[in-house]
């Protein structure tokens, strides 16, 4: 079994939301991201989506963007980005959801040798996100980061991987320790998967490893649309 990421997809398969007005990146990038996938993951594989998976705002009107996922190869998981607004009660997207794919949100979910948890995130409040909203909103994803890995602790029974999926960097722009990472180190991750930056990033975060836990940006225009290979 591989494991592979792509994040920040934004479908709209209705085409009301095009991305292409965002860069010649996006020009046909699902078409390229589809035959990608294709020619990698096979049906035993994961594939990580980090969140932003569509710009649909009410979970009926995601329907057409799960089943552009559910003609893809692999079990799928994803989590909820800032963007995915049509993400309503845990219970109400699991239902939706199209076969051999699961909905992390605060929880824990194993398969094979691996344990995959996870959260949304939020902003590191410093600088100019030093607000007391932002404060608030990172405090609060800070405890469900601890629900998701004390879930993933649970189902740990024979030193299986922590993989951990969040939409927001767990790190500021220049990768320094954080409340987030220090977490992640005391309970055991193994690699952190993340999304949501685009346009230029600091090629360190593409992929670094910090003290022992190796860590992946997924969004697909930073990875010219296509999948990322968790090792």
């Amino acid at each position: 079994m591989k494991i592979y990421s792509i994040s920040d997809l934004h479908l709209d398969i209705n085409n009301t939301k095009p991305m292409d007005i965002f860069g010649p990146v996006w020009h046909d990038y699902l078409g390229k991201i589809f035959e990608d996938w294709n020619n990698k993951v096979k049906d035993e594989d994961v594939v990580i989506l980090a969140g932003d998976y569509s710009w649909a705002m009410k979970l009926e009107e995601v329907v057409p963007d799960f089943d552009f996922l559910n003609k893809l190869k692999g079990k799928k998981i994803i989590i909820r980005g800032n963007h995915d607004y049509w993400w309503s009660s845990l219970t109400k997207v699991r239902e939706n959801l199209p076969p051999n794919t699961y909905a992390l949100q605060n929880d824990a979910i194993k398969i094979g040798d691996y344990i995959f948890c996870g959260n949304r995130g939020w902003i590191i409040p410093e600088g100019k996100f030093n607000t007391e909203e932002n404060n608030k909103i990172y405090a609060r994803e800070l405890i469900r980061l601890e629900l998701s890995l004390k879930s993933a602790k649970k189902q740990q029974q024979n030193n299986e991987k922590i993989i951990f999926i969040t939409h927001y960097p767990p790190f500021n722009n220049k990768i320094e320790p954080s409340e987030y990472t220090r977490k992640l180190e005391e309970y055991g991750v193994s690699a952190v998967v993340f999304g949501h930056l685009h346009g230029y990033v600091n090629p360190k975060m593409l992929y670094n490893e910090i003290n022992g836990i190796k860590y992946y940006l997924t969004s697909c225009d930073a990875v010219k649309n296509t999948l990322v290979e968790i090792e």
